[in-house]
């Protein structure tokens, strides 16, 4: 379990929100149960690796404000539109015996163990995480699912998943899917053989670019052809002899 160190925070404008960021602190709030809402600050660097956990919004941390510790659960965090640094954070007392509605990531385990994977297959993760009402004392960090033994068309639904004591899914009223395991969505083709293909070139097919060189050259005789065609079709024009009119004899 993370500890965390909070200071009490009496000033709440946004002038002074910005003064403790430049602090390196974080506003946040606490809130829940039967004591009142209590203003708080936390320093940035103790929060801010947990912060970017996949977990951090299901995970249960021990806040200590001024001596006296407890039990809280991050439920939501502000990010800079820009910077994406944390901006506020509110957290929820845990109280014994009430119960959380949290959405607790899911965890595979023992791919290697997966025939339906050796094979090829492919895991394809339904839900990522599962909304689970679990007792304030009992919150699992994350849901483990075992693929050892797992074939492809295997369909694992909640139901198949070990969950802790006490702790349901808030979709009752069917078994929904977790992941399944399916089959290869692109099948590569062996390679042929080298004399394969050289047997298929001997059959006359023709690369496109030896294809298409040969088609101009095609061209390119044809009307070689017809130039030389037209030149001797041609006769040449005959010289008709000059007619010459006799003298007049005076």
């Amino acid at each position: 379990m993370n500890n965390l160190k909070a200071i009490k925070r009496e000033n709440k404008n946004n002038g002074s929100n910005n003064k403790l960021r430049a602090q390196g602190f974080i506003p946040a709030i606490l809130y829940g149960g039967k004591d009142p809402n209590q203003s708080i600050s936390i320093q940035i660097k103790d929060v801010k690796d947990i912060i970017s956990s996949e977990t951090f919004l299901s995970k249960v941390l021990e806040l200590e404000i001024e001596g006296k510790k407890e039990k809280v659960i991050p439920r939501e965090v502000s990010f800079h539109v820009i910077s994406e640094e944390p901006m506020h954070i509110d957290f929820m007392r845990i109280v014994s015996g009430k119960k959380i509605i949290l959405e607790i990531p899911v965890k595979f385990i023992n791919h290697p163990d997966s025939p339906g994977l050796k094979r090829g297959g492919v895991l394809n993760i339904v839900r990522r995480k599962v909304e689970l009402k679990c007792p304030a004392e009992n919150i699992p960090d994350e849901i483990i699912v075992d693929l050892a033994g797992s074939d492809i068309g295997t369909s694992i639904k909640i139901s198949s998943i070990k969950l802790p004591e006490n702790v349901i899914p808030t979709i009752t009223d069917r078994d929904f899917v977790v992941a399944t395991v399916a089959a290869p969505t692109v099948i590569k083709e062996p390679e042929k053989p080298a004399e394969e293909a050289a047997a298929e070139g001997a059959d006359g097919e023709v690369p496109a670019e030896g294809a298409e060189a040969a088609t101009k050259e095609g061209e390119a005789a044809k009307k070689d052809e017809k130039t030389k065609d037209g030149a001797s079709d041609k006769k040449p024009e005959e010289k008709k002899p000059s007619e010459k009119k006799p003298a007049e004899k005076k």
